[in-house]
């Protein structure tokens, strides 16, 4: 039996992840524990958000198209929380923070969870 992924795309996710992609080059998502905005993932420039102890590496995504990885991050304290999930990111119309890359575009990144068997 094959294990599904940990996290995957949808789709629309990965038709603006090669878009970001082409104008801001190599990306990274940062899923933290907070509140509001810091409960959605956050599309960063490789990188540009800091990665340390607290955090754990989820997956390096491949998008056909996209040379790199696309890393997915999350807080150890949110790991703990969702580690029994298998995550879905998606992307749903509206503004989300002005930090992740795709809020000018008028659509934020979300995820969608799904139990996986335990």
């Amino acid at each position: 039996m094959t294990e599904s992924p940990r996290v995957e795309l949808t789709p629309a996710a990965t038709a603006l992840v090669r878009s970001l992609t082409a104008a801001h080059g190599p990306l990274m998502f940062h899923q933290s524990g907070g509140c509001c905005d810091g409960s959605a993932p956050m599309c960063y420039p490789r990188g540009e958000f800091r990665t340390g102890q607290s955090d754990v590496l989820l997956a390096e995504l491949r998008v056909t198209g996209v040379a790199d990885a696309v890393s997915f991050w999350m807080s150890k304290s949110q790991y703990e929380v969702w580690s029994h999930t298998r995550l879905v990111v998606d992307v749903v119309e509206g503004r989300g923070s002005g930090f992740s890359l795709e809020a000018p575009e008028g659509v934020r990144f979300l995820i969608r969870s799904h139990v996986v068997g335990g």
